[in-house]
């Protein structure tokens, strides 16, 4: 038996020279200390099921006849060892770049040499062997290398090991991942520099994006200037950092950003410095801090990229019908899809105009049979895809119309409305130039090897070839593209078929085997793999809604529709399986985009109208990744929420349950008053403060008295309370659980006496029978003065010793029954206010009071 094992508290470098010894080593066993640096475990929380190991108590020494050990050469390092472990009758391997010493192991075959990682000296011979490596691997050997060498700048960094990183990144290492998982720690002056940064902190708004500007002035130089202004940025959570700190006679500015709105290079260059768009530095001498202060924080705007146009406005791609196309047909068509107009298309090209209102004249006539070439405009005005907003504004003022077709060769490729126009102006997109930068297939199915597991990576390049061999496109689609460009884990597999997904389904079963699940109504199936894998595959569909908050009507149609069918652009994307595209991302709707501009956007303008729902979802995503409803968006949703009325109760629940569980409750809450769902509920405005500060104080209680977090229904009854309407929380009480917490709530709300208790055993005496929950709310909404006794009570009552129990009580000649729990109920109170503290004493108290009673 082959093992490959390494150091306790294993770094990076000892996790990639394992992983690179198992290349060489292919049958050999990864052994995993049992402790691990706080960075490999971070990554191996995600990562972790990527590899095969064993712990080493579960190692059968007894079989070991090889051992293979990485970054290190000691056997007192590499953990607890059987005490008759002979390591002279078994064959030794060592890969380690320390300085050798008289206690290391007498090894058979390896190499140990002086290098700045240990990774470096087993990528060589991989790289010999010409062994091939996954873009993950190779990522992260990468992180044992800049780890090791502190990205290149310890003295003990070798030629060899930039060799080594020049291999791996033609080899697809992900610059990205090293980043993220090879953060370094701040020493104790870098960290009173931070401390001192963010106490001068002044955040910029420029055009919707946040920038930190921090100054600071210090009698000496430290380094890592760097590392410090990425750590504001992380700490305010902001588009863009900039530190102005003066060291000595010298100020140093360090800008660093992580959006692609941001290009620092121009700011920087006036200073005399340079970078990249994201990350750069500039050094003046004998400058003035305050001058240069004042200059940077008047030239924030340039660091925002101008211009806009029609490419990036327009809607696309554009539903269009023919000129044969009757009125009524026109009509259940806009209604369907919620356009206001339609392009009317003849053998390709352009051929006229319908709008709303030429379908309301044509009816009125009753004219619905009629085509709508009758009716159509064919006097139309054009633009390119390059057509400026300056002009596309002067076009619409000039002819007073209200979309704009855009042309490419002949085609139309999009479509400019008012609404486009209007919700760039006031969104102040209009200063800058819309970022999108179009990732390649390539690298998007870098990206994916890079964050999905190998299996399922592979599993999604075997539908993709089974699908090209149907001669069907086949899309990955939904939330899990969004979370791969994100770079956030995302294992949830929807597959949308061009074609018959039920098919397909079938056959992936037939190739691998697994079962499959047919739903012929829907055209959906879902493919269970033989490991347990569940993969849904549906056939692309377009949906409608008979009526606001409706279940929707379902029939299959392209992959436009499909993608049109969601909820906000961010999830209205697929990546391309076939084996010729593989890869390629579809983003008619601009989600790619609005990823990094951090908005949420819906697809269509009665897109809430027909699903309310969609507006608590909307909130998610905004406390899930810190994005916002875009202007227009959020105005919709403003304008739709009375709709929410039409929704069950169940759904209402649902998605409140959702949003308090994976939200912060006091962002939730200010929220949704924002958007005016309280005030569905009859609750009003004035109440957003004080149920704000209760559920500030309902965490604060919890924490105090040792709870778990607040149950999310707790935070959802909160505005009701401050409402004095808690009735009208009754249909939302599906549960028994929270039925029992509304009930208790209730009747804790009228019984004014408990909130004079003054000791534990008075607490007892008047709230036994109520759960903690109901009362940490009471105390969370009533601020009581005595709210210390009562979290002091509620900690002792958990943890009560029961020094009599009812057979006691039977030794005494009583007879059970009701008064067993009367008696027991007046020992805890004695208890609790510390008068009874032993069993001798609780006896004797048993007797006084039975005596007492007879």
């Amino acid at each position: 038996m082959q093992i490959i094992i390494s150091h306790v508290n294993t770094d990076f470098d000892a996790l990639a020279s394992m992983i690179a010894a198992k290349k060489l080593y292919p049958d050999a066993q990864l052994v995993l200390s049992d402790k691990q640096e706080s960075r490999v475990q971070r990554f191996l929380n995600i990562y972790r099921d990527m590899f095969d190991f064993i712990p080493n108590a579960r190692v059968h020494w007894e079989e070991v006849t090889e051992m293979i050990i990485v970054d290190v050469a000691s056997l007192a390092r590499i953990g607890t060892l059987p005490k008759d472990f002979d390591a002279s009758k078994i064959k030794i391997i060592v890969y380690d770049h320390h300085q050798p010493t008289e206690k290391d192991v007498q090894y058979d075959e390896g190499t140990v040499e002086r290098t700045g990682a240990a990774v470096t000296l087993l990528l060589e011979e991989i790289q010999q062997r010409d062994l091939k490596l996954s873009s993950f691997e190779a990522s992260l050997f990468g992180l044992g290398l800049y780890t090791d060498t502190g990205n290149f700048t310890y003295a003990n960094t070798t030629v060899r090991d930039l060799q080594m990183a020049s291999y791996l990144l033609e080899t697809g290492m992900s610059l990205e991942m090293v980043q993220r998982y090879s953060e370094q720690t701040l020493t104790t002056e870098q960290q009173e520099l931070l401390n001192e940064l963010l106490a001068h902190t002044e955040i910029h708004e420029v055009d919707g994006l946040e920038i930190a500007v921090s100054t600071h002035e210090m009698d000496s130089f430290i380094n890592g200037l760097a590392l410090v202004t990425t750590k504001v940025l992380g700490v305010k959570g902001t588009d863009a950092a900039i530190a102005v700190v003066k060291m000595k006679n010298t100020v140093c500015v360090v800008g660093r950003a992580n959006s692609e709105r941001f290009t620092l290079l121009p700011l920087l260059k006036k200073l005399g410095g340079g970078g990249h768009k994201h990350a750069g530095s500039a050094t003046v001498k004998k400058g003035d801090k305050e001058a240069i202060l004042q200059e940077i924080t008047e030239n924030l705007d340039s660091l925002l990229r101008p211009a806009v146009n029609a490419s990036e406005l327009m809607t696309s791609p554009v539903k269009t019908i023919t000129p044969d196309t009757t009125i009524e047909e026109a009509g259940r068509r806009m209604y369907r899809y919620g356009h206001s107009g339609y392009p009317i298309v003849e053998n390709g090209k352009l051929v006229g105009l319908i709008t709303r209102r030429d379908l309301d004249k044509a009816n009125h006539h009753g004219l619905g049979h009629a085509p709508v070439k009758a009716y159509m405009t064919t006097n139309i005005i054009t633009i390119e895809p390059t057509t400026s907003l300056e002009e596309i504004q002067e076009l619409v003022i000039e002819h007073n119309i209200g979309r704009l077709p855009v042309i490419a060769d002949g085609e139309i490729v999009g479509i400019v409305t008012r609404s486009n126009i209007i919700e760039v102006l006031y969104s102040d997109v209009a200063k800058e130039k819309k970022s999108q930068t179009n990732v390649s297939a390539k690298q998007l199915a870098k990206k994916m090897s890079q964050q999905l597991p190998e299996d399922i990576c592979k599993l999604l390049v075997t539908i993709g070839e089974a699908a090209s061999e149907m001669k069907t496109p086949v899309y990955l689609i939904g939330g899990i593209v969004r979370d791969i460009l994100l770079g956030k884990p995302n294992n949830d597999i929807d597959i949308v078929a061009e074609g018959n997904g039920i098919q397909l389904a079938k056959r992936m079963q037939e190739l691998q085997g697994g079962e499959v699940l047919e739903h012929e109504n829907f055209g959906t199936a879902t493919w269970t793999t033989p490991s347990g894998l569940s993969i849904d595959m549906t056939s692309s569909r377009l949906e409608y809604y008979e009526q606001p908050a409706a279940l929707p009507q379902v029939e299959t149609s392209k992959l436009g529709d499909d993608l049109l069918r969601r909820d906000f652009t961010i999830n209205a994307m697929a990546i391309r399986l076939n084996e010729e595209a593989f890869g390629e991302l579809i983003d008619p709707f601009g989600g790619q985009h609005d990823l990094q501009q951090q908005k949420i956007k819906i697809l269509h303008n009665i897109s809430f109208i027909e699903d309310p729902t969609r507006i608590f979802r909307a909130v998610r995503f905004e406390e899930r990744f810190g994005f916002s409803m875009d202007g227009h968006t959020e105005k919709l949703a403003l304008e739709s929420i009375d709709k929410m009325i039409y929704l069950t109760p169940h759904r209402i629940i649902e998605e409140m349950k959702r949003l308090f569980t994976e939200g912060r409750p006091q962002k939730v809450v200010r929220r949704l008053f924002e958007l005016h769902v309280w005030q569905q509920f009859g609750i009003h405005e004035k109440q957003l403060k004080p149920t704000v500060d209760a559920a500030d104080r309902l965490h604060m209680l919890h924490s105090e008295s040792a709870q778990d977090e607040p149950n999310w229904f707790e935070y959802f009854l909160l505005p009701f309370y401050y409402n004095q309407s808690l009735y009208a929380a009754e249909k939302f009480s599906l549960t028994k659980s929270r039925r029992q917490l509304l009930e208790e709530v209730q009747e804790l709300d009228v019984e004014e006496k408990w909130k004079e208790a003054k000791t534990p055993g008075d607490f007892h005496r008047l709230v036994s029978d109520y759960s903690d929950s109901a009362i940490l709310f009471m105390l969370a909404v009533d601020a009581i003065s005595s709210h210390t006794t009562a979290l002091d009570y509620l900690e002792q009552r958990r943890h009560i010793q029961h020094f009599l129990t009812g057979a006691d009580l039977v030794k005494l000649g009583l007879k059970p029954g009701p008064a067993f729990s009367n008696i027991l109920r007046h020992l805890a109170i004695e208890q609790l206010d510390g008068k009874v503290t032993s069993k001798a004493q609780a006896e004797q108290w048993l007797e006084a009071y039975v005596c007492k009673q007879s």
